[in-house]
């Protein structure tokens, strides 16, 4: 089950946009591991549907211990299982702790699709690792009345419920991906902020089994912190603000007021790298998008370093 999306094989840079490349700088993101566990969420209506996609998905949240995902895309009626209007969702966790992954998942559907009147969940994964089982988590909310069944060709749990009655699918697969991919853009505006931003995340969209969980990330965070309990906390030389406080250990460049970030999780670190590529190829249009540059750690916390000037040779 696919969205109408690209595969992201993108053409070379160089000719189309000689000068507006400078503006990219000699440095990488640092990207991780990650378990995906990738649905289908139908419902009735489109308020109902998108009510459901956005709320399950809204909250980013691996750098807490919590899960975080996004909408891949949106479904046509002839594209699900029940033949109703549908979302592709991802949810991520930076674990290998399936368990951990399972319950942090099932708060999600519990809390933000079940309670949606005439939702069902069903598995899209693709060449999944394993398979996560969603009784023990989801379907027990029946309280020991739910019951299975085989509905529209798939393993289903049916949760009975006040509004008749949640489905889910028995097994939903999880498969290896990367998180936490990156770039920033360097602004002059708040323009440049928000509709270069935007465009650049419309582009995105057009590069299959790809998310942003934060869309226009406004406050990018580093590992290091004076108060552990909080987790991580803003990463204060790339402050606008603090420039004058911190004198030569700011790291803004001149001319720049807001550094937005866009942060990108997928199923593969090609398709990944064509999305950095896509969100970046657009906001090189903008005259108030002074430079584009990432997070990284020095290179000690990432599994994957992805350069940002080898994404156009």
């Amino acid at each position: 089950m696919t969205t109408e999306k690209g595969n992201g094989n993108l053409p070379g840079n160089k000719e189309k946009y000689p000068l507006r490349i400078d503006k990219i700088e000699d440095t990488y993101a640092e990207a991780f591991n990650g378990i995906c566990c990738r649905v289908i969420v139908t419902a009735d209506d489109d308020l109902t549907l998108q009510r459901a996609a956005y709320d399950a998905t809204s909250t980013p949240g691996t750098v807490i211990g919590r899960v975080e995902g996004g909408v891949e895309g949106w479904l046509n009626e002839d594209q699900t299982p029940d033949h109703r209007k549908g979302a592709i969702l991802q949810f991520w966790y930076n674990t290998t702790d399936i368990e951990k992954f399972q319950v942090e998942l099932s708060y999600r559907i519990r809390q933000d699709i079940l309670v949606k009147p005439f939702t069902s969940v069903f598995d899209a994964s693709i060449k999944p690792s394993g398979y996560i089982d969603t009784m023990k988590y989801v379907g027990h909310c029946g309280d020991g009345y739910e019951w299975e069944e085989e509905i529209y060709g798939r393993h289903m749990i049916v949760v009975p419920i006040a509004i008749p009655d949640f489905i889910i699918e028995r097994k939903l697969g999880y498969m290896e991906g990367i998180m936490g991919a990156n770039f920033w853009y360097y602004s002059k505006s708040k323009e440049a902020v928000m509709e270069g931003g935007r465009a650049a995340l419309k582009a995105i969209e057009s590069i299959e089994w790809v998310i942003t969980p934060f869309d226009i990330c406004s406050a990018a965070s580093k590992p290091e912190t004076n108060y552990p309990w909080i987790g991580p906390t803003t990463n204060h030389p790339y402050c606008p603000t603090l420039q004058n406080i911190l004198g030569g250990e700011s790291q803004v460049p001149e001319g720049v007021n807001y550094i937005p970030e866009i942060v990108l999780n997928g199923l593969s670190l090609e398709n990944v790298k064509n999305a950095m590529k896509k969100g970046m190829e657009v906001l090189l249009d903008y005259e108030d998008v002074l430079g584009i540059s990432a997070g990284n750690y020095d290179g000690k916390l990432g599994d994957h370093q992805i350069h940002l000037k080898e994404l156009f040779p």
